[in-house]
């Protein structure tokens, strides 16, 4: 892939690995849509993990706006699809998020662009929705990790 998404959780893995699989698939930039970018897993926080992305020549970018409220993670986890992705099209009509959207949306059409969350399946992660709205709107493949 020369332009185009890739959808990655770190649920599981450890940061070497993690920004390797992303060098391998030709990754430009990361885009982090957790609402907090910190974690208790070593290395993704996002001090770390910016640090590491940006040795291995990728960008870090941290798109809060694009972050799942705490309160609507039961209902992906819990299998309530329907009722967490509702809610979390509320968040997405936000101005902050349209245009945090955009910018993925233009990166996309230039450049291999992963988005990160922590969980590891994508189904039953609000990134999928991101991911949706990118791809549709850019033309692009979307790669799964």
């Amino acid at each position: 892939m020369k332009t185009g998404i890739v959808s990655v959780g770190y649920e599981g893995r450890d940061l070497e690995a993690f920004v390797d699989l992303l060098s391998r698939h030709d990754v430009a930039t990361l885009a982090d849509v957790r609402l907090n970018a910190i974690s208790r897993r070593a290395g993704f926080s996002k001090t770390k993990l910016s640090t590491s992305l940006a040795a291995a020549g990728m960008e870090y970018v941290h798109l809060k706006s694009l972050g799942n409220p705490r309160d609507n993670r039961d209902p992906f986890h819990r299998g309530r699809l329907e009722e967490g992705i509702a809610k979390f099209k509320e968040v997405l009509s936000q101005d902050d998020a349209k245009l945090a959207i955009n910018s993925l949306v233009a990166r996309a059409c230039t450049e291999v662009v992963a988005i990160m969350c922590f969980e590891s399946d994508h189904l039953r992660c609000h990134r999928d929705i991101i991911i949706d709205e990118v791809a549709s709107r850019a033309g692009v493949s979307v790669m799964y990790l």
